[in-house]
């Protein structure tokens, strides 16, 4: 196994709980992992660590987007024929090893039996899944709308990038302040002492530091 494929193994749990978080609201928890599974393997090999970002954070985001994407399309999807072939083989493998296993199997799995990557298989999966309409017509449910999931993940997730970025911009004694302040819910009299300041000057330092930060997070 690459380096790459134990990598997107290490972190499959991240497509499970994003995933949990979905599920019971329209498509199956199989259908949610498998798209998952493909923005895990987009944050994989875009991912740069020198940036000093978790991985879970930068890749959350994208497999959420690409769950949405199940809520999102209500129409038909063109799909490749190559794609179309390959969603074949793959379910097909994927039947075959979970009745040889007694489990289901991973993407890497059913990807090194076909010899192909994880990605490709994983895409291949995902266009196979049917398309969810977002009205519902017939006698059935006479039209019942269904709620998309709310965006308040993304958006917590968005935010906490936006304000990392803004704090790794910050200096050195700027950035000790907001943590011991914020972080660390430091009083200013205690944040003072760590840093040779008076509370005084914590106080006229902090305000500027948040007005600073409340400027770039919002430009």
């Amino acid at each position: 196994m690459s380096e790459r494929d134990r990598f997107i193994e290490e972190n499959i749990g991240l497509v499970h709980t994003c995933a949990k978080r979905f599920h019971g609201r329209g498509p199956e928890y199989e259908d949610l992992f498998q798209a998952g599974c493909v923005g895990l393997v987009k944050a994989v090999d875009h991912f740069e660590p020198e940036r000093g970002f978790c991985f879970s954070t930068y890749a959350v985001p994208l497999i959420i987007g690409e769950m949405r994407r199940l809520f999102r399309d209500g129409g038909s999807v063109r799909v490749s024929r190559s794609i179309r072939e390959l969603s074949l083989k793959a379910s097909r493998v994927r039947e075959e090893l979970t009745a040889q296993w007694d489990r289901e199997p991973t993407v890497s799995e059913i990807a090194s039996r076909l010899e192909r990557t994880p990605e490709e298989v994983a895409q291949a999966l995902s266009a196979g899944l049917p398309t969810l309409s977002l009205t519902r017509s017939g006698e059935e449910d006479d039209g019942e709308q269904i709620d998309l999931p709310g965006e308040a993940i993304e958006e917590r997730i968005t935010d906490r990038l936006a304000l990392q970025q803004v704090l790794s911009e910050l200096e050195g004694r700027d950035r000790a302040l907001i943590v011991l302040r914020y972080l660390k819910s430091e009083t200013q009299q205690k944040t003072a002492e760590q840093l040779g300041m008076t509370q005084v000057q914590v106080s006229r330092r902090e305000r500027a530091i948040l007005e600073t930060m409340r400027k770039k997070l919002i430009s």
